[in-house]
């Protein structure tokens, strides 16, 4: 455990932001398999609404530090060739 003020400081800080990285992964985890259940299931205008929600998501994860750009991007591209290549 933590001695001085600082350290005892850094160990609270530590401890929120470790929450608030896991909700912003949690919900973009959740975002993306929603985004792939309903691609399964073959409803592509539910496939279309839920593709907008998953980029927004993907951006804020971006914005966040969640995610590196180029990794949303790749998911983007590839999760959108999915939507549109459905009947």
């Amino acid at each position: 455990m933590a001695n001085h003020f600082s350290a005892l400081k850094r160990a609270r800080q530590t401890t929120k932001r470790t929450a608030t990285n896991r909700t912003n992964t949690s919900r973009l985890r959740t975002a993306l398999r929603t985004l792939r259940e309903t691609i399964e299931k073959g409803d592509k205008a539910a496939a279309e609404k839920t593709y907008r929600e998953t980029v927004s998501a993907l951006d804020k994860a971006i914005q966040k530090g969640t995610l590196h750009g180029n990794t949303a991007a790749r998911y983007k591209s590839r999760l959108g060739k999915r939507v549109t290549a459905m009947k």
